[in-house]
């Protein structure tokens, strides 16, 4: 019987246009090796699907297998399995090592091929399993371990101008989706058939806008009456009603970049009190927005934001965090977790930031009023303020629909 390899390189094919030039990816990996430097590492075992995407272009669907971008003074090598073949080869900025599933662990033995035995070995302590992590040990006998997680997320915070490029380009897509939603909003729609519309209407913007690009991931939470209590309930058959509130969320999604729009609507008619509660809530967005410039961190854009629904008696209602970070991040997968406004965050706001503003209040189910309210804009730190990169509007005036 010919002798099965552990890993071999399947260079299938001609690499395909990436998210980025090259010279992006060569300055991302700059920076990293500078803090490996720093840090005393010799190679960074890369295993989350954001910090893959982010330093190689090639964003992995795991399906259960493990998946690796191997970063050493020279080289940048994705790891990946058999079943993808060439593709990660072609969608990443460097070398490529597929391993095969002839026996256990051959994902290791094709990392040690690049980092080798002995060596300081950076991980990410947020991914990587215990199992995993004990693996490592095993295979590549580390003389030490070190986190990289923390250094590379604020590496991701702040955006490059071709980062910013696309994810400006996103917002407006976000746009197309909402304004699609608002067309196919009336009495007895389902909520699924309302969110197909905003989906499909994204994913021929974002074919249009990136011919080259990989098509994946985009979806629409739309939800109504008392489904849009929390911000991530998954869409139902629920047929709409004269008088529901609405909660529009759209979610374009390009090469790993997520931004987001969503807003609070009602089909036909809104009541008083209901109203008032959404005009609060639009006055504390507007508010929020105006606290984020340079200089000023998230816990106290949070504190304000509190004292601002406090004055109003309103406070009790809100749900979550008002705003977070945009950029190599999803529902399925990444956080940049020192970048969210939250009591809890120190992180001072500089140019070349993207953060949502998307103050929530939830009025529970009897009370006037009911439902949950969301508005939600992505927003571009800059020397002198912010800009605002989210069109869709937002408000009574134009979103009393159907």
């Amino acid at each position: 019987m010919t002798a099965r390899p552990e890993f071999y390189r399947f260079h299938n094919g001609e690499k395909a246009p990436l998210p980025f030039a090259k010279f992006e990816y060569e300055a991302r990996l700059a920076d990293l090796r500078d803090t490996m430097e720093q840090m005393g590492a010799s190679a960074c075992v890369l295993t989350s699907m954001h910090n893959v995407a982010y330093f190689s272009g090639f964003l992995y669907c795991s399906f259960g297998r493990p998946y690796a971008c191997v970063v050493t003074d020279t080289d940048c090598v994705t790891i990946s399995a058999g079943i993808d073949a060439g593709q990660p080869w072609r969608r990443s900025v460097g070398d490529n090592i597929t391993y095969t599933d002839w026996q256990r662990d051959n994902f290791w033995r094709a990392v040690r091929e690049v980092t080798g035995e002995n060596a300081v070995i950076g991980y990410e302590g947020d991914h990587l399993t215990l199992m995993q992590r004990d693996k490592l040990e095993d295979f590549l006998k580390p003389l030490t371990m070190l986190d990289v997680a923390p250094a590379t997320m604020r590496q991701r915070m702040m955006k490059s101008d071709a980062e910013i490029a696309l994810i400006r380009k996103c917002t407006a897509i976000a746009d197309v989706g909402g304004y699609a939603i608002r067309e196919a909003v009336r009495e007895g729609v389902r909520e699924i058939d309302v969110a197909m519309a905003g989906r499909d209407a994204m994913e021929l913007e974002i074919a249009r806008v990136f011919p080259d690009a990989e098509y994946r991931d985009t979806w629409v939470w739309f939800q109504s009456g008392l489904n849009t209590d929390g911000a991530h309930n998954p869409v139902t058959a629920r047929q709409i009603q004269r008088g529901d509130i609405l909660s529009l969320n759209t979610f374009p999604m390009v090469s790993g970049y997520y931004v987001a729009l969503e807003r609070t609507m009602f089909v036909g008619e809104v009541d008083d009190a209901s109203r008032r509660i959404w005009e609060a809530n639009v006055a504390t967005h507007e508010y929020g927005m105006s606290l984020l410039k340079p200089g000023v961190s998230c816990a106290e854009v949070t504190h304000k934001i509190n004292a601002f629904l406090e004055e109003r008696d309103l406070l009790q209602y809100r749900t979550f965090g008002y705003g977070h970070s945009f950029g190599i991040l999803s529902h399925y997968y990444g956080r940049e977790a020192g970048l969210e406004l939250r009591e809890d965050i120190d992180t001072v706001l500089q140019p070349g930031m993207v953060i949502s503003m998307e103050p929530m209040l939830t009025l529970p189910e009897g009370a006037p009023g009911a439902g949950g309210y969301r508005e939600h804009d992505v927003l571009v730190i800059t020397d002198a303020g912010h800009e605002n990169i989210t069109g869709y509007p937002y408000g009574p005036g134009f979103n009393v629909v159907g």
